[in-house]
C-alpha cells in the first residue's frame, strides 16, 4: 500500500489521503464514506462480443487500459464512416469494457455504488451478470448501486456496454465509450443522498450572507436511529466561519428518507466574482448518537447578480458584461477523452483573452468543468438539450426524449446546482419546435422542463433561440427568463420594441471563419461562405483567410457582433461561436475538411489573430498585434491589420522607414495599411500622449534550420494523468518562426507518453496518436504525459535538415 497526499475531486468528494487497495485507488473522505478512483485497469474490446456481460473469461485477449478513453479519436478519418465529416469523420461503432475487482469482506453491511459521469452513448452496465441499467444520454452522470450483487471478500466482474453504432447521432464530434471518470462510492447504511445537498444563498451583502442547506438523508435499514446532523462553513483557510449546531433529523427509523433544512449565517462574506473567484466549504455531517455515519463536502461561492431588462448584467451589485463562449466537449487531439489539466489549459487561454463566461453547448459539461469554472471565475450557462421530440440527425435523443428527458435534466441540476459558476440553465439549443405556427407543442414542452427547473432551483432560464421573434413557440411559452438570440445581431439595439420589459442574452454570436496563419487578399471585404447555409463551399485547400472578413449566412465577424453587443447597456452579454475548434462540422466546408473553422482558437490551442482583438477590447493589459507573416513574392500588396489598445495611435515601420500613423476612429477595432511587399522588417510602435506603449516586430524569415520546443509546464504531477502540452516550432537560423513550414518533425519521449499530437490544421488527416508532427504554418503541438513514478521526461524531436532539440520535464 502506498500513501499520497490528495486533491479535492468534486464538490462533494473532499479527500484527505487515499491508499491502493485491490484494483481501484481508495480515496478516504472524512467519517464515513469513501470515493475510489476507478479509472484504472480495464480491459476493452471493440466490436459487439456475445455474453461479455456474464462469461468470467470474455475479456481475456482484450487490450487494458485506463479510463477516461475514446476509442473513436484512435480511428482513422474517412468520409465514410457513418458519422460523416459533420459529426468528426471517425468511427463509432460498439465497444466492451470489463474490470475485475475486490471488494473487502470488511465492507459488508456496507452501501456501495459506481458513479459514471459520462458514456457515449447508449450504456447498458452488468455486476456479476446482473444487468443495472441503462441510459442512452452520452453526456449524463448516473449511478448504480452495486450492493445486493457482490461477493464481499471475493472476484467481481463489471461489464459496460457502449452502443454509438446508430449514427448519424449528432451534429459535431461525440466520441464513442466511456470518455468520463468512474467513481466506485462507498456508504454506512446511513447516509447522505448522491448529490444529497443543495446550497443557497437567498440574502447576500458585503456585511452578511444567509447560507441555506438543504440536506437528503437516507437510512437504509437502521432502526432507531439517534440522527442528528450538523452543518459547518470554512473559508478558504480552513477557518471554521460558520456553522456546528445540532438538526434533529426525522429519519429515525430504518428504510426512510429525511430531508433537512437549515439556514447558516457568514459575516462579512469574501464575495465570489470572476477576478476573484473566493471559495468556502461547507461540510455535512450526519451522526447516529455520538458517532459520525456520514460526512458530505460542497464548494460554496458567496455571490449575487441579477439581470436587468435595461441595465443589463451586473455582479455583486457592479455592471459589467458577461464575455463568454460556447465551446463543444472534445479536447481537440485527445478526443472526448476527459482530462482536468486539458480542460484548465482551455480555460487559462480564454482567461488572457479576457472572457469570463462558458456556455456548456449544447449538454451537460464533465463535472471537472464546473470544479475549473468555480475556481478560475468564469460565469456558466449550463446547457441541457440539442434537441426536444423534434429530431436534427436521424439516431439522436430525440427517439428516448419521451422515456429521458426528465429524468436526464433532473440528474443535471442535482449534480450541478451548487455550483457557484453556474449563472444560468438553458433547456434548448436551437430547438425544432420553436418554429411551427399549427403544432404548438414545444410552448408545452418549454413550459415543463422550465417547470422542473423552478421546482430543483431559482437561477434564470433561457433557450438558445435561432429565430428570436414573437411567434416563436419557446418564448412565446412565457417559459423562459432571459430571451436567448442565437445570432441576429442586427436586431440587438431594437430588442425592446419586440420584447418590452424583457431580458436579453445572446446565447450565441457570430460564427466568424478562420484558418490559423493563412491569409488572402484584400482583406477590407467580407466573405459569406458558404454562399448558402446548407450547402458547403467546393474549394480548393479548404482554407480560410485568417483576417476576419469571413462569415457564413446566419453569422457575422467577430467585430461587426462586437461592436453591436459592447455599445448597448441592455445587452447583458455574448457566447461566441466558439473559443475553441472542434472536431466535426467543418462549417464552410465539408470533405476533406474534419473539423471547425468557428474557434478564436485553433484546435492544437493556438490562438488565431482575432484573440489578440478581443484581448485588446476585454482586458487592460496593453496589447499590440500586427499581422500577417512577412514572407509574400516581392511586389505583392499586403494588408498589414493591428489590433491595439492603452495607446492613440499605432506607426508602421518597413525597414527602419515610417510608412505612417494609423488611429482608430470612430467604431474602429483595428487599424491597417496596404503595402508593397519587400523583405525586410515590419516594426510596429504603440504610444499614447507620445509615449511609447509597446513595440512589436515581424521579420521575413529564411529556410527552416531549426525546431523549437516549448512546454507549457515543466513540472507535473507524477498522478499517470496530469500533461505537458509542448509547442513545436520551426524556425530559421536567427529564430524566426518560419510561416510557410510543413517539415514532418518526429517526436521520442523517455519517462513518460506522448499521448497525442496536432497542428490545428481543420484538413489533416494524420492521426492523433502518431509519434510525429507536420508542421502547420509553423507550428506543431505534442502532449505528453508523466507516469506515476517521480522522474525526469525527455522529449526529443528530430527531423530531416534540422538541428534536434531536446526538451526536458519534471514529474513530481
Amino acid at each position: 500500500m502506498a500513501l499520497f497526499i490528495a486533491i479535492f475531486k468534486n464538490a462533494h468528494k473532499f479527500l484527505l489521503t487515499f491508499i491502493t487497495v485491490g484494483f481501484s485507488t481508495v480515496l478516504f473522505a472524512q467519517q464515513g464514506r469513501t470515493v475510489a478512483d476507478f479509472d484504472k485497469g480495464w480491459r476493452f474490446h471493440l466490436g459487439d462480443v456475445s455474453n461479455a456481460e456474464k462469461l468470467a473469461t470474455a475479456d481475456k485477449s482484450w487490450r487494458v487500459l485506463n479510463l477516461p478513453h475514446d476509442w473513436s479519436i484512435e480511428g482513422q478519418f474517412s468520409k465514410d464512416n457513418p458519422a460523416t465529416p459533420e459529426g468528426g469523420a471517425l468511427p463509432g461503432g460498439i465497444g466492451w469494457y470489463r474490470k475485475t475487482f475486490t471488494v473487502p469482506a470488511s465492507s459488508k453491511g456496507k452501501k456501495l455504488y459506481i458513479d459514471f459521469d459520462g458514456v457515449y452513448q447508449h450504456s447498458d452496465v452488468w455486476i456479476n451478470g446482473h444487468h443495472l441499467g441503462f441510459r442512452p444520454n452520452g453526456y449524463i452522470s448516473f449511478r448504480y448501486e452495486l450492493t445486493p450483487y457482490l461477493n464481499f471478500g471475493g472476484t467481481n466482474v463489471i461489464a459496460v456496454k457502449v452502443n454509438n453504432s446508430e449514427q448519424p447521432n449528432s451534429r459535431w464530434y461525440s466520441g464513442s465509450g466511456i470518455y468520463r471518470n468512474v467513481w466506485l462510492v462507498t456508504t454506512n447504511k446511513i447516509a447522505i443522498d448522491h448529490w444529497g445537498t443543495y446550497i443557497t444563498t437567498p440574502q447576500v451583502s458585503n456585511e452578511s450572507a444567509d447560507v441555506a442547506v438543504q440536506v437528503k438523508i437516507n437510512n437504509a435499514g437502521i432502526a432507531n436511529a439517534a440522527l442528528t446532523t450538523r452543518v459547518y462553513i470554512y473559508n478558504a483557510d480552513g477557518k471554521l466561519v460558520s456553522g456546528g449546531g445540532t438538526i434533529p433529523s426525522a429519519a429515525r427509523q430504518g428504510d426512510t428518507v429525511s430531508i433537512l433544512k437549515t439556514t447558516l449565517k457568514v459575516n462579512n462574506p469574501h464575495l465570489w466574482s470572476v477576478d476573484n473567484p473566493y471559495l468556502y466549504k461547507v461540510v455535512s455531517k450526519v451522526f447516529d448518537g455520538n458517532k459520525v455515519v456520514d460526512t458530505y463536502t460542497n464548494t460554496l461561492g458567496i455571490r449575487y447578480f441579477n439581470f436587468d431588462a435595461d441595465k443589463g448584467f451586473s455582479l455583486n451589485g457592479k455592471p459589467m458584461k458577461i464575455l463568454g463562449v460556447c465551446d463543444h466537449h472534445d479536447l481537440g487531439s485527445l478526443g472526448a477523452a476527459i482530462n482536468t489539466r486539458a480542460l484548465e489549459r482551455q480555460l487559462q487561454i480564454l482567461k488572457a483573452m479576457g472572457c469570463n463566461g462558458i456556455r456548456t453547448s449544447h449538454n451537460p459539461p464533465a463535472p471537472e468543468l464546473l470544479d475549473l469554472c468555480d475556481r478560475m471565475g468564469f460565469i456558466v450557462m449550463d446547457e441541457a438539450f440539442d434537441m426536444w421530440k423534434m429530431q436534427k440527425t436521424k439516431y439522436d435523443y430525440h427517439l428516448y426524449w419521451d422515456q429521458w428527458h426528465r429524468r436526464d435534466l433532473q440528474d443535471q441540476l442535482l449534480r450541478d446546482r451548487n455550483h457557484p459558476s453556474v449563472f444560468v440553465w438553458s433547456i434548448g439549443n436551437e430547438i425544432g419546435e420553436q418554429y411551427s405556427k399549427t403544432d404548438t407543442s414545444g410552448r408545452n414542452i418549454a413550459r415543463e422542463l422550465a417547470g422542473i427547473v423552478r421546482s430543483m432551483d431559482n437561477r434564470p432560464i433561457t433557450s438558445a433561440n435561432n429565430d428570436p421573434s414573437k411567434n416563436n413557440n419557446l418564448i412565446a411559452s412565457g417559459a423562459l427568463d432571459l430571451i436567448g438570440y442565437n445570432y441576429h445581431e442586427f436586431d440587438y439595439a431594437k430588442f425592446h420594441e419586440r420584447f418590452p420589459g424583457k431580458k436579453f442574452i445572446a446565447t450565441e454570436t457570430t460564427s466568424g471563419l478562420e484558418t490559423r496563419g493563412y491569409y488572402e487578399m484584400p482583406s477590407d471585404s467580407i466573405r459569406i461562405w458558404p454562399p448558402q447555409w446548407d450547402k458547403p463551399l467546393i474549394r480548393e485547400g479548404n482554407n480560410v483567410s485568417a483576417y476576419d472578413n469571413t462569415r457564413p449566412p446566419w453569422g457575422s465577424t467577430h467585430e461587426a457582433t462586437w461592436k453591436v453587443m459592447k455599445k448597448y447597456d441592455h445587452l447583458s452579454g455574448m457566447f461566441i461561436w466558439t473559443g475553441f475548434d472542434y472536431l466535426g462540422e467543418p462549417t464552410p466546408y465539408s470533405w476533406p475538411s474534419r473539423s471547425s473553422y468557428f474557434g478564436v482558437i485553433d484546435l492544437a490551442g493556438f490562438p488565431k489573430d482575432v484573440y489578440y482583438m478581443y484581448q485588446s477590447e476585454w482586458t487592460d493589459k496593453p496589447v499590440l498585434h500586427i499581422f500577417p507573416h512577412w514572407n509574400w513574392e516581392p511586389g505583392k500588396m499586403v494588408d498589414i491589420w493591428a489590433y491595439y489598445n492603452n495607446a492613440d495611435e499605432v506607426e508602421l515601420y518597413l525597414n527602419g522607414k515610417s510608412v505612417g500613423i494609423k488611429k482608430k476612429t470612430g467604431d474602429d477595432l483595428h487599424i491597417m495599411w496596404r503595402l508593397k511587399f519587400e523583405p525586410g522588417t515590419l516594426k510596429a510602435v504603440s504610444r499614447k500622449n507620445g509615449k511609447v506603449v509597446l513595440t512589436k516586430e515581424i521579420k521575413t524569415a529564411g529556410a527552416p534550420a531549426k525546431i523549437e520546443l516549448t512546454a507549457d509546464r515543466s513540472n507535473i504531477k507524477a498522478d499517470g494523468k496530469d500533461l505537458s502540452f509542448i509547442t513545436v516550432k520551426v524556425l530559421d537560423k536567427d529564430g524566426n518562426l518560419v510561416p510557410d513550414a510543413a517539415n514532418r518533425i518526429k517526436l521520442t519521449v523517455l519517462g513518460g507518453t506522448l499521448i497525442s499530437v496536432d497542428n490545428g490544421n481543420p484538413v489533416s488527416h494524420d492521426s492523433f496518436r502518431a509519434n510525429n508532427v507536420k508542421a502547420f504554418h509553423g507550428l506543431g503541438l505534442a502532449v505528453v504525459k508523466g507516469r506515476e513514478t517521480a522522474g525526469s521526461i525527455r522529449v526529443t524531436a528530430t527531423a530531416a535538415g534540422l538541428k534536434p532539440v531536446v526538451v526536458t520535464l519534471n514529474a513530481k
